[in-house]
């Protein structure tokens, strides 16, 4: 890797004879797979070199945050010396970023959380039992674990057991909540969940039995809300927008045409890989998350050509088997709210009237229009990976066109 990098044999013998230059020179490499440009990987050997004279790096020890911070200090100190820093904070800031990400690779850096969560312990046992015993699927495990701790990291302060907790400070949780901003769908998700967590809490003995029932939240009244998505005259518009050779447009038109085409949820399509792609039969399979179960769909000639374009032109060369990775370096698989913002973004350039404008949205205006085509519920539930017609409903529950081919009937020969 070192040669690859310096032409100067003074620069090349220095990097080589430098204090763990074969870890140095594995990192290089691990970052250069990850699409680091030259002159990036150029910068930093040097900074790694820096810090390699500053901490005795060696693979089969540990590395407190702490010892990186005094390193950090030690080189800070003497940039300040020799009249080379213009401030302190960034040289210190800097070593400790190239340093962490350097053990942190290495495997020997000891992480500790900085304030430790309350009852850690208890919710790891309850998200266990989520796990093993429900089947629940990673993502809802994220957010139930989300829910708890924001609750315990507000409510619990103070108190050495769950079973001090009393279901004033539950109900005073979810009222700060609602004054903070939460609709009401948010605080009887966050309900659910503590319902759930107290629950398992006294059947596990943490706490006195009952509190679980005097959880109450607002009430959600069925098939209150109507679809969220965009007709499909302006989803046309929204892959429209993606008409260009720019490498951005070409990524975002394949995930917009997945999004719309075959109504896929936003998780979906993030975890497609290359190896889901068969062109040989023509077909994609989908690895549907909630029902844990695999479905196949024809490969749409307008979408495999969009996702064929993306691979050719678009998509950069890294290990990833994910099929849809960050354009710009450290190449990795694009996050939730990558995705979130490839929709958001071109919404809101185009001025597109939607009350929501995540992925999800493009999910509803696909069943939109699967309802307008004159599809069953069953037929549509299909095609969205639905278990039963029942989860379907919310789609079929408006149609406009028809209402309005009524509001301009004349009635008045009826009186």
């Amino acid at each position: 890797m070192f040669e690859d990098l310096f032409t100067s044999p003074k620069a090349l013998v220095r990097h080589r004879t430098g204090r763990s230059a074969e870890a140095r020179e594995r990192f290089l490499a691990h970052c250069a797979a990850y699409g680091a440009a030259h002159s990036t990987l150029l910068r930093l050997a040097n900074e790694l070199l820096v810090v390699a004279e500053r901490i005795d790096v060696d693979s089969s020890k540990s590395y407190l945050l702490a010892d990186v911070e005094a390193a950090a200090e030690r080189w800070t100190r003497f940039q300040l010396r020799r009249g080379r820093a213009h401030s302190k904070r960034w040289p210190r800031e800097h070593f400790i970023q190239v340093a962490t990400a350097w053990l942190r690779f290495l495997g020997c850096l000891e992480e500790r959380s900085a304030e430790p969560k309350p009852f850690s312990d208890q919710v790891d046992d309850f998200i266990a039992y989520l796990r093993d015993e429900r089947g629940l699927s990673a993502s809802s495990l994220h957010a139930r674990r989300w829910h708890v701790e924001c609750f315990l990291r507000t409510s619990v302060k103070g108190k050495n057991s769950i079973a001090q907790v009393t279901a004033e400070d539950i109900d005073g949780f979810l009222s700060l909540k609602g004054k903070q901003g939460w609709c009401r769908v948010s605080v009887a998700k966050s309900v659910t969940v503590l319902r759930s967590f107290f629950r398992y809490a006294e059947m596990r003995l943490w706490c006195s039995p009952g509190i679980a029932s005097t959880i109450d939240g607002p009430r959600l009244f069925k098939e209150e809300g109507l679809p969220a998505g965009p007709i499909w005259d302006d989803v046309e518009r929204l892959i429209a927008s993606t008409d260009g050779a720019d490498p951005r447009d070409v990524r975002d038109r394949a995930i917009l045409m997945l999004l719309a085409i075959y109504g896929l949820r936003s998780g979906e399509v993030r975890q497609l890989r290359l190896e889901d792609l068969d062109w040989t039969r023509e077909v994609i399979r989908i690895e549907r998350s909630k029902q844990r179960r695999l479905q196949y769909y024809p490969l749409v000639s307008s979408v495999g050509d969009a996702i064929l374009q993306y691979l050719q032109r678009a998509r950069p060369r890294c290990p990833h088997r994910e099929l849809f990775v960050t354009l710009k370096a450290p190449l990795r698989p694009l996050s939730s709210g990558a995705m979130y913002d490839v929709v958001s973004r071109r919404i809101e350039a185009l001025n597109i009237r939607v009350p929501r404008h995540g992925p999800h949205c493009l999910r509803h205006g696909c069943a939109g229009h699967l309802v307008a085509a004159g599809l069953s519920l069953k037929e549509i539930g299909d095609h969205l990976g639905h278990r039963s017609a029942y989860a379907t409903r919310i789609y079929a529950k408006v149609d406009l066109a028809g209402l309005r081919e009524v509001a301009d009937f004349d009635l008045r020969g009826l009186a």
